[in-house]
């Protein structure tokens, strides 16, 4: 394995098991808003991943501190919420004042040069696929706001994008890591998130190749 991809495992483990401590001590205070909170700041481009936030309330809904669909329904609705900030700024604010303010996102000019590019290709398809890739998938929603596609189709696509998201994710914390040990569920989220990361760096460069 290169030297890189062992490094990069070991930051995101340790990364990811701070964040799992703080996610679930934070579920714990507040219950179905923290989900809605977080899943609001996942969408709207803040660095919180929805892929440690779902499969602990996954977690939380097998062990009954949660009930799964109230805590699905606040995701989804956090996740609609977030997404509605972002096109708005994309819409209202413009391309030029966004980009002199990326440092407040996790994205770079030159990712968000390449989404909106393929989003001129591919529009309405763009937005439903990129809700299903790691990390990218909260991008598309400044170069829609960019184009002002329409508020009905972004929000119809967005939104289903969404809940197969968090459905998926919610559903492999409920099955697959409710019956495990801290110690395990940690390592399990962090073998997850690098397969997921590894997909979004795929993904980007293709999207590079292409333009």
């Amino acid at each position: 394995m290169p030297i890189n991809i062992i490094l990069l495992s070991l930051n995101l483990s340790y990364y990811y098991s701070n964040l799992t401590s703080i996610i679930t001590a934070f579920f714990h205070a507040y219950g179905y808003a923290a989900v809605f909170f977080l899943m609001l700041l996942e969408s709207a481009t803040i660095p919180v991943p929805s892929e440690v936030i779902m499969p602990l309330a996954g977690i939380f809904a097998a062990r009954h501190i949660f009930d799964f669909w109230p805590a699905l329904i606040a995701s989804i609705l956090g996740s609609g919420a977030g997404i509605a900030i972002d096109y708005y700024i994309g819409y209202f604010i413009g391309k030029d004042i966004v980009y002199k303010h990326l440092r407040f996102f996790r994205i770079t000019q030159a990712q968000l040069d390449a989404f909106d590019i393929w989003f001129e290709r591919n529009g309405m398809a763009a937005v439903f696929i990129t809700r299903l890739v790691p990390v990218i998938r909260t991008v598309m929603s400044f170069p829609a706001g960019f184009a002002k596609m329409k508020p009905k189709s972004f929000f119809a696509y967005s939104i289903s994008g969404a809940v197969i998201w968090n459905t998926v994710l919610m559903v492999f914390g409920f099955y697959a890591l409710s019956g495990t040990s801290a110690e395990q569920i940690l390592a399990a989220i962090g073998v997850f998130v690098l397969v997921l990361y590894m997909i979004y760096a795929l993904a980007l460069r293709h999207l590079r190749r292409r333009h």
